[in-house]
């Protein structure tokens, strides 16, 4: 089973993404700390989990749209076991060969992992795995285009920008039974 993308151009501008009254937003709890969840039009455009107990739009009201609610659903339900693929529309902003990247992450399924040599191969760079981890690294959509499902040479966890970082890398790989060494 493969996790769904539909990875689109945003309609708006990569300032407006940035901009909390140009899209919608919820927060929600997970078993690795809170997450946030934002939108824009009707496409998930960013994934974020909480740091230090703090999350990106703290202290804003919520402004819950219905994709958000639809993949609030879908992510309780992949915490709870109950599914394996997301299936949502998806907005990013990127370079080709970063959305090559997203893409090809989108495609590595649950319960499976990936190197960063394999996934620039699949992303059509075979040369490029250190640029394919940078491309990792920019994913604002986490968990949904699954980056932690990327494991260094030897299945050794490397870093993680979202929550406690390896820890929350860690936990999810834990949690869909991917095998990694420390």
């Amino acid at each position: 089973m493969t996790t769904h993308l539909t990875i689109t151009d945003p309609v708006l501008p990569c300032s407006a993404i940035a901009d909390p009254a140009a899209e919608g937003f919820l927060r929600m709890p997970t078993p690795v700390g809170r997450i946030e969840l934002r939108s824009v039009d009707d496409a998930v455009s960013a994934v974020r989990f909480e740091h230090h107990g703090r999350l990106p739009l703290d202290g804003v009201d919520e402004r819950p749209s219905a994709v958000l609610l639809d993949a609030a659903e879908q992510i309780d339900e992949y915490f709870r076991g109950r599914r394996t693929v997301f299936d949502l529309p998806l907005v990013t902003t990127g370079t080709p060969f970063q959305q090559a990247v997203w893409s090809a992450l989108g495609e590595v399924p649950f319960g499976d992992s990936i190197g960063y040599g394999a996934l620039a191969a699949a992303a059509g760079a075979p040369q490029g795995g250190r640029a394919a981890g940078q491309a990792v690294r920019a994913n604002t959509i986490a968990l949904l285009i699954p980056c932690h499902r990327v494991l260094g040479t030897g299945r050794i966890v490397t870093g993680y920008s979202g929550g406690d970082g390896p820890a929350t890398k860690r936990w999810l790989l834990d949690h869909e039974g991917i095998p990694y060494r420390r």
